[in-house]
């Protein structure tokens, strides 16, 4: 793993921050957009008082650097993939809670980083790093202690946007949340990297039992089509589920609680970009706050 220290000092750069970075580039984005890589160290490096550069050659490298960040703030230069992964080894380290992570998104698949508010351009992402704010965001956990950022989908392949007639009950509060998981799903689904391709058969309509804070939504004797749960927001979990409909299609079914059991046949998810399954039953907690992310200030 090759490793850069760079400084810049407030004389040469009165308007420096006096930030220590510890800048940790994926793999891929070296090899996919290596000017873009380029434009964003230059930046951070000539921004911030104290700038190392890490460039593991793989994920055990990637780990052993944010592992051995010290009191840098970490920074990842790469695409959703990465993000998750530098989330996910935080979390496993209980370190989430103490950490603002900075993203300068480069790479094939950024539907994630874009629904999160991350500009995706090298120059306009690392001036975000230096000069943007930290907001704490939710996200859920799994009982196998997996991350979820932007949203669960069951079936794994693209799913139908959610929607909501003007008419039903609730749906001026509910709209926003509605408008946002419309986007989110469109750009994790058109993201997703070929390796999470789903097989012949897997999608289409499933029987599943859906328990939101104990109270079932779903069960087994109503089929759904696609199933969509994310973070809502003040520590809950939003789902939506769209029943099987014959004919005249029939409202999706929406919840909100902190904790969602989905049980049944054993069944595929997608969580953000990653195919996972077949799993006979899985649950996920919100999280409010759990991690730190810096946002364009403003």
């Amino acid at each position: 793993m090759a490793e850069v220290a760079t400084s810049a000092s407030s004389s040469a750069n009165p308007s420096a921050r006096p930030d220590q970075l510890l800048v940790v580039v994926d793999p891929a984005a070296r090899r996919l957009d290596g000017e873009s890589v380029r434009i964003a160290k230059d930046v951070l490096s000539a921004g911030a008082s104290h700038t190392k550069v890490c460039l593991p050659d793989g994920p055990e490298e990637f780990a052993r650097a944010l592992g051995r960040r010290g009191s840098r703030r970490p920074v990842v230069i790469g695409d959703d993939s990465a993000l998750l992964r530098a989330v996910a080894l935080l979390h496993r380290r209980r370190e989430l809670a103490g950490c603002a992570l900075s993203v300068v998104p480069v790479g094939p698949a950024l539907g994630l980083a874009r629904s999160l508010g991350l500009p995706t351009g090298a120059v306009a992402a690392a001036r975000a790093v230096l000069d943007g704010a930290e907001r704490r965001l939710d996200l859920l956990v799994d009982d196998s202690d997996g991350v979820v950022l932007g949203a669960v989908g069951i079936p794994p392949g693209p799913v139908p946007a959610p929607e909501r007639a003007d008419g039903d009950p609730g749906a001026g509060s509910l709209r926003p949340w509605l408008r946002t998981c419309q986007s989110l799903v469109r750009t994790l689904a058109s993201s997703r990297p070929a390796r999470t391709a789903v097989a012949p058969g897997v999608a289409g309509p499933a029987r599943l039992r859906v328990e939101v804070d104990g109270v079932t939504l779903v069960d087994l004797d109503q089929p759904v089509e696609a199933l969509t749960v994310m973070p809502g927001g003040g520590g809950l979990a939003m789902v939506e589920a769209r029943p099987l409909s014959v004919g005249a299609q029939a409202a999706p079914l929406t919840a909100s609680g902190r904790t969602v059991t989905v049980s049944g046949a054993h069944f595929r998810y997608r969580a953000d970009a990653v195919v996972c399954g077949p799993v006979g039953t899985r649950t996920w907690v919100a999280r409010e706050g759990a991690w730190g992310l810096t946002l364009p200030a403003g």
